[in-house]
């Protein structure tokens, strides 16, 4: 009984989110009932008629809370205040925020969970395990063990309304990197507790619920949380100021497919820059294309490195390539600030523009290019 948000323009005031988001709350009818969430504070209206027109008349017993972030928990006190004998089930950490965000203490109409304990409904039995920093240090995860569904709060969720017609991948890979990506350890050790349940279906808090083929989902996200490139190819990242540069991305694009090498290019100043730190995780290989800008690096490219090293940006090849017509100096910053990634390996050719391509700089192309194709061809 979530709902779609149409009307929003940036997710967490950052993220474009063209096709929307979604808020996804749930609800379990048993001999007790329990719901599952709540909703993003402009829609909690729409979600309490939803839920009053799903209860037929029955008063839930329980709200478990999974998330307090406010796109989810904006709607608490409200439920609490038309179901005032209902009871909160989430963390401790949880209620303490709780407390920071309505000034309310739930003491008397809570119960405190942590790994490994249960919730009967009657029929259906909810174990909990806690999930923290994934994406906020309160989250859990909720398992029905009756019907074999896993509620997995942020994880696997992804940008785009439910009535959304896309892919689920791009939108979940750029939800990944930009909203979970940094906490890659912690995502982790939830799989590993989950890994004991039976999953038969997942049901995230953005996103559609999924119910086929988890074990693509599963693989995934044990692919994106240990940092390890998503398949082969090359995204070369770039800025250009007069249009230099990007003649010599687009040369380098352009002998890179003719070796028959997957190759994709973003031109930073006007991308989506969650989008192209998404392209970053997904390949194997990793060019850096920019002018000296100020005697620095020009900052749509200083901004997109700075993404990169947050969210531990790791185990795969970097190349540089650097412009300028006087005082170069955008390859050696550039590879300053990436060596503080763990597990790269940095090209042995770097590509120097001076002004415009000549033949010097089309050579180092060139090189760059067979150094590319061949460290693609030994990783296939």
């Amino acid at each position: 009984m979530g709902v779609n948000d149409h009307s929003i323009d940036l997710f967490e005031g950052l993220y474009v989110v063209p096709k929307g988001i979604s808020y996804n709350s749930y609800i379990i009818m048993d001999e007790k009932v329990a719901v599952l969430d709540t909703v993003d504070a402009r829609f909690t209206e729409q979600w309490l008629q939803s839920m009053q027109q799903a209860l037929k008349g029955r008063k839930p017993d329980y709200l478990i809370v999974q998330h307090m972030e406010p796109d989810h928990s904006a709607g608490i006190m409200c439920f609490m205040e038309q179901y005032p004998e209902a009871v909160l089930v989430a963390t401790a950490k949880a209620f303490g925020m709780m407390q920071n965000f309505f000034g309310r203490e739930f003491s008397k109409q809570c119960i405190s969970v942590s790994d490994g304990d249960m919730l009967s409904l009657g029929r259906h039995k909810l174990l909990f395990t806690t999930a923290p920093m994934v994406h906020w240090p309160e989250v859990m995860v909720t398992y029905d063990s009756t019907d074999k569904i896993l509620f997995s709060a942020d994880a696997f969720g992804k940008f785009g309304a439910l009535d959304a017609d896309e892919e689920w991948l791009p939108e979940a890979r750029r939800y990944y990197f930009g909203i979970v990506g940094k906490y890659g350890i912690y995502v982790q050790k939830l799989l590993q507790k989950v890994a004991t349940w039976e999953i038969g279906k997942i049901c995230p808090l953005h996103g559609p619920v999924l119910w086929s083929n988890l074990a693509y989902y599963l693989k995934l996200y044990q692919t994106w949380s240990t940092y390890q490139p998503e398949e082969e190819g090359v995204l070369i990242a770039y800025t250009s100021i007069y249009g230099n540069t990007r003649k010599a991305v687009l040369r380098l694009e352009h002998q890179l497919r003719q070796r028959g090498c997957p190759v994709v290019v973003r031109d930073l100043a006007r991308c989506d820059m969650s989008e192209a730190v998404a392209q970053a995780f997904r390949y194997s290989k990793l060019v850096l294309a920019t002018t000296t800008y100020n005697a620095g690096i020009f900052p749509p490219m200083r901004e997109f490195i700075g993404w990169l090293i947050e969210r531990y940006y790791s185990n795969r090849m970097v190349a540089f390539m650097e412009n300028g017509s006087w005082a170069v100096a955008a390859a050696m910053l550039m590879r300053q600030k990436m060596e503080k990634c763990k597990g790269l390996v940095f090209a042995e050719h770097t590509v120097r523009i001076l002004s415009a391509l000549n033949q010097e700089s089309i050579g180092q192309l060139e090189q760059l290019t067979e150094e590319l194709c061949k460290e693609l061809a030994e990783n296939r």
